[in-house]
């Protein structure tokens, strides 16, 4: 069965099990491409590059502001400073942006909701 794209691939948030190959494993299943893990679900993340990031791929953030203290980017294998307006857009409704790549962002992401934090994840896949 397709997941619809208005529909999370999970209702919760999960731990990344695993990463690479383009792609990421979490509570038995697998997801080819980018994922967004929001305290509420994780869902398909259409952003290949970080240079796609921005207050329209990062919407359903901005919608849950008000469940997320933090934002880890994993911003693929390389690192990225993201726009100054792109951190003021986040600070402005309370949520800090903290840019890795994703091999970090995932270890961060999953540490952050073993101790029940209000964070969030913005994952680039990697191959």
């Amino acid at each position: 069965m397709a997941v619809r794209p208005d529909a999370p691939h999970l209702p919760r948030s999960a731990p990344i099990e695993a990463y690479g190959n383009g792609g990421f494993a979490f509570a038995e299943m697998s997801h080819r491409g980018s994922l967004l893990c929001l305290p509420d679900a994780i869902w398909a993340w259409p952003v290949t590059r970080p240079e796609e990031i921005d207050e329209v791929s990062l919407k359903r953030v901005f919608v849950a502001a008000n469940g997320i203290d933090t934002l880890i980017l994993g911003t693929g294998a390389g690192v990225w400073r993201p726009p100054s307006h792109l951190r003021e857009a986040l600070h402005a409704v309370g949520i800090v942006l903290d840019p890795m790549q994703t091999g970090p962002a995932i270890r961060t992401y999953n540490i952050m909701i073993g101790e029940r934090r209000r964070v969030a994840a913005a994952l680039i896949a990697v191959p």
